[in-house]
């Protein structure tokens, strides 16, 4: 007699995690949530708060970070990432973040890993304001490697019509404001990985193995906040591309975007990645290199913006300004 457990899949195990997730899930249920974990599809009420609602959805993973996790057996962060790098980029056309889902494939289910990345992803949607509804764990045996897995996120967020942020009012002098990073994110790894094969070496006392593995910071309730006071016209999250693919990216007209380098300080892990080989514009074409999100704001808001983001806790800088014509990045 053969069992699924014979074929490599533990129902018993897929049981407990499950236990277990609905745990971290339910506390992060907001107002809208009709449901709990453990239905066929997760329901979020909308409800009559807005007048022309448009819902905006990203999807997202943690990409080869993950394999720093494998190696240091950390699992309880990568689903802040997960979750992080979902909702910063629906947060770039001014929505709200509302609920969230996840995606983690295995070989072989180890319930206290596969709640420990749920547990990540609760914290991020804790920090982001929305619902983890739903999500779905699979079992591959023979697919992934024994104690490997991949992570993916679904998010879903609303905005009315009318206050989409689109970059359509952005003009020649408006200023841009950058909002700091907590480190790497979870861009550039693949190369971080090749330059960093020892990740058990000292890195300002804490191994760099730690370091890299620091979350991704999520902008959602400080840039809801400037949003309250300011009209932010463009907005960009420095993913895989940097400085170069991603802060064009907010533009609709034919703009650049003038940055300093000297507005704020790179943050020391970026400078020891340079200093293993790789090239400044490289640098800047890969990693956040300490700016993690961008705001374009009509010059005479600069300064308030900058004070508001720093009362909700982020640090924010004035790093360049938009010029017309051109097209893309000068960084000076």
């Amino acid at each position: 007699m053969l069992t699924y457990k014979d074929a490599g899949v533990d129902i018993e195990e897929g049981y407990k995690s499950v236990k277990l997730m609905k745990e971290y899930a339910s506390k992060t249920f907001t107002k809208g949530v009709l449901n709990g974990i453990g239905s066929f599809a997760g329901m979020f009420e909308i409800g009559n708060s807005y007048k022309n609602p448009v819902l905006v959805s990203g999807t997202d993973g943690v990409g080869t970070k993950l394999q720093i996790a494998f190696r240091m057996k950390k699992y309880d962060t990568v689903g802040i990432d997960c979750t992080a790098m979902c909702v910063n980029d629906i947060l770039c056309h001014g929505a709200k973040p509302i609920f969230f889902l996840d995606y983690i494939a295995c070989g072989k289910l180890e319930a206290n890993v596969a709640a420990d990345l749920v547990k990540g992803v609760s914290d991020g949607c804790r920090q982001s304001g929305c619902a983890l509804i739903g999500g779905e764990t699979a079992e591959m045996p023979g697919f992934y490697k024994p104690g490997e897995y991949d992570i993916a996120g679904f998010s879903v967020g609303i905005v009315e019509k009318d206050k989409i942020i689109d970059g359509s009012t952005i003009k020649d002098g408006d200023a841009l404001i950058g909002l700091e990073s907590s480190g790497v994110h979870s861009n550039g790894y693949s190369l971080v990985r090749k330059l960093i094969p020892d990740i058990d070496i000292d890195f300002e006392g804490r191994k760099i193995g730690e370091v890299l593995l620091t979350p991704t910071k999520i902008y959602v309730k400080t840039v809801q906040k400037v949003m309250e006071k300011f009209n932010i016209k463009g907005m960009a999250h420095v993913t895989g591309g940097g400085f170069y693919e991603n802060v064009p990216r907010m533009f609709k007209g034919n703009f650049t975007a003038v940055i300093d380098k000297k507005s704020y300080k790179v943050p020391d892990i970026f400078k020891y990645i340079s200093s293993l080989g790789v090239p400044e514009n490289q640098m800047y074409n890969t990693f956040n290199m300490g700016i993690g999100f961008v705001l374009c704001v009509d010059e005479k808001d600069a300064g308030g913006v900058i004070s508001a983001a720093e009362e909700s806790g982020i640090k924010a800088y004035r790093i360049g300004r938009v010029e017309a014509g051109g097209e893309g990045v000068c960084l000076k």
